[in-house]
């Protein structure tokens, strides 16, 4: 990742932050070195964006982010929080959920399948009793595995739920944290970002802090995204009940949203939550300069949704834009966020190795259309998001979303099709170990024999296919450890890794707390995330 310093203005709302190597951005206009976006967006404006993103990876409707921010500001204001603390609030609202990928595959394995599913029967009761998040929540356990698996998926929830939504919430807060520090966002953001599931009365998760010692930003969030919610889905009786009734709320928050119940709602119900978001930004003039940056975040985002992934957007990134020099700015580009919406489709489906069901396809064909839906919002992306939405379109017009033909399809875009393919066909899959360089050349060029790829962008791919990747850094990790490490971002667990390295597992539990302490990580998720930022995938 191409770092710089940050200097954010004490006026537009942060102070005292210090200096942190993130994203480069900018308190002026931007420079004329532009090509894929044709202005550099605010970070305000990135990260609205990002919300929508997490939305579908919370089956929630989008833009419910943009709606959690402009009850949680209102919130906040009426409770005296000065323009700093404002800043916060609005940016803890729009990510809370900024590590939902990073628990995604393994919330769809304890479940049957569906982790989106999951949230979405959460979400009304995340902050309601023990049993009322029972009530909520079992239905759906096992709801989409074969019948014989779903008793022993409910008891495993009534009997290790707790533990496991503490490992997952662990590993969504460290996600969250690790992307927030990324994408430039001062300590206090990511504190709160950290203490996002943590309530009032103490049986929050990850850590169980209680009261004031979680963040008030935090407390804020939580009452209003619960309230945004149950709105929604059962009116201002059902927000007032559960702000009387819950104990995870700050109880004197709580009271002020239930006596601000119309000016909340009204809050939320704005015609347009993008635009009310933006006019709230507390840093208006702080711009988005490092592009490329910013795009690495959304695509290791992106590739947490599933351990299949690791790595997948950067290495299609790299392939197209040293595939096409002439569109190199604007294939890198794309190819970092060309599968973002990916989170859009539940983890179990893409962990299925048998064939998808019609209904499965059906996700999976739209995802591409998620993509373009959240990345139409960043101003100047017009481009990006033509050829990041086409790339799973054929010449012949079988491919998808739209089905569009060679005459609708602009030779970038094909480039990118061709790399996406080759970096797919390399990779393993749930259904097939990766291809060797040959079998997906082989591959390759048949798909544009039989007229679905362009044969001069195939060619041009395959040209630099077989080039080693970025720079590594290995963080003092020895070879061994890099071996693990990769293994264990792909998914493996520890027993897989031992038999993979013929190690024992004990020694393989060793090598995995080394690497973990030696790169400052306590998450398969973080470790993902150092690995792809570091070139080690």
């Amino acid at each position: 990742m191409t770092c710089s310093v940050v200097f954010m203005r004490s006026s537009l709302g942060f102070s005292g932050f210090g200096h942190h190597r993130v994203i480069a951005l900018s308190d002026g206009p931007p420079g004329a070195r532009m090509a894929a976006v044709t202005e550099h967006p605010r970070l305000a404006e990135l990260v609205a964006a990002l919300s929508l993103a997490t939305d579908l990876g919370m089956g929630q409707p989008m833009e419910q982010g943009l709606r959690t921010c402009l009850v949680a500001v209102a919130l906040a204001d009426l409770a005296g929080a000065d323009a700093e603390m404002l800043a916060e609030v609005y940016y803890a609202a729009l990510l809370r959920f900024l590590g939902c990928t990073a628990d995604a595959h393994d919330t769809a394995v304890s479940v049957g399948g569906d982790d989106i599913a999951l949230r979405r029967a959460i979400a009304p009761v995340l902050g309601g009793s023990s049993v009322e998040f029972l009530r909520g929540v079992l239905p759906v356990v096992g709801a989409g595995a074969p019948a014989a698996r779903r008793p022993m998926l409910v008891a495993r929830m009534l009997l290790q739920g707790r533990e496991r939504a503490r490992t997952g919430v662990r590993a969504h807060c460290e996600a969250a944290e690790v992307l927030a520090t990324r994408l430039g966002l001062p300590e206090r953001v990511r504190v709160a970002l950290a203490g996002g599931f943590e309530q009032w009365n103490g049986a929050g998760l990850p850590n169980g802090v209680a009261g004031e010692a979680i963040p008030f930003s935090a407390r804020v969030v939580a009452i209003a995204r619960d309230a945004e919610v149950l709105n929604r889905v059962g009116g201002p009786a059902l927000v007032e009940s559960a702000l009387a009734e819950r104990t995870a709320y700050d109880p004197a928050l709580a009271e002020l949203a239930r006596r601000n119940l119309g000016d909340l709602a009204a809050a939320a119900t704005r015609a347009d939550p993008w635009e009310a978001v933006l006019s709230l930004d507390p840093n208006p003039q702080t711009l988005v300069l490092d592009l490329e940056a910013a795009f690495e975040v959304l695509a290791d985002f992106a590739d947490l949704k599933s351990p299949y992934f690791a790595g997948h957007s950067r290495a299609v990134s790299a392939l197209a834009s040293a595939a096409d020099h002439g569109h190199a700015d604007l294939l890198r580009q794309a190819g970092l966020v060309h599968d973002l919406g990916r989170v859009a489709v539940p983890s179990g489906v893409w962990a299925r190795p048998e064939p998808l069901s019609v209904s499965d396809f059906e996700v999976v064909r739209l995802h591409p259309y998620y993509t373009e839906r959240i990345l139409a919002r960043i101003p100047g992306t017009a481009a990006l998001v033509r050829v990041a939405g086409l790339h799973h379109e054929h010449l012949d017009g079988s491919g998808y979303h739209r089905g569009a033909v060679a005459t609708e399809i602009p030779y970038p875009a094909r480039v990118l099709a061709a790399a996406d393919t080759w970096a797919t066909l390399t990779e393993a899959r749930p259904h097939r170990p990766a291809l060797t360089s040959q079998a997906a050349t082989a591959n390759l060029r048949a798909l544009a024999t039989s007229g679905k790829l362009d044969s001069d962008a195939v060619e041009a791919v395959l040209a630099v296919a077989d080039r080693r990747p970025g720079r590594r850094v290995r963080g003092g990790l020895s070879q061994r450890e890099l071996e693990v490490l990769r293994l264990l971002c792909h998914g493996a667990t520890k027993k897989d890794v031992a038999a993979a390295l013929v190690i024992s597992p004990t020694t393989a539990d060793h090598h995995t707390r080394h690497i973990y302490a030696k790169i400052g990580v306590h998450s398969r998720a973080a470790a993902t995330l150092y690995a792809a930022d570091h070139g080690l995938l």
